[in-house]
């Protein structure tokens, strides 16, 4: 899917507005709605649009990034495998070390309170390691 040719002057927001609309379809749907729980999760998010078109979700780090796909809606969180996932709603790139995903498809609904539950872990780690850092001189 290209790009509209402002994408270079609008916000990030709007960005993202723009490619839920042009999902017209289930996906846009899906990226909706956890867009909505995200910014439920955490009203403080910053929205970013990077890497040729992709949502992206920060607080002190990047949180989530959410593509789409012909057959699935893909929420990969940077840092997930560091993350506790009791509801187990991670069920894509458990292979990895770093990164955990949540493959979205048609007809499929995420339980709401546990995906918060993992922006908030997912905003927490970001903290704690902020708060790690070392003062620069």
């Amino acid at each position: 899917m290209k790009n509209p040719p402002d994408t270079e002057v609008l916000p990030a927001s709007q960005l993202i507005d723009q490619r839920i609309a042009q999902l017209a379809d289930w996906r846009g749907q899906a990226l909706g709605r956890m867009r909505a729980l995200i910014r439920e999760a955490d009203p403080q998010v910053v929205e970013e649009w990077k890497w040729m078109g992709t949502p992206v979700w920060s607080h002190d780090g990047i949180l989530c990034t959410g593509e789409h796909y012909k057959s699935v809606v893909k929420l990969t969180f940077a840092k997930g495998a560091s993350l506790e996932d009791p509801a187990r709603l991670f069920n894509a790139s458990l292979e990895g070390n770093t990164r955990r995903a949540i493959d979205i498809r048609e007809g499929e609904e995420v339980d709401a309170a546990a995906f918060k539950a993992l922006i908030r872990a997912a905003i927490a780690l970001n903290a704690a390691k902020v708060k790690s850092k070392p003062a620069k001189k």
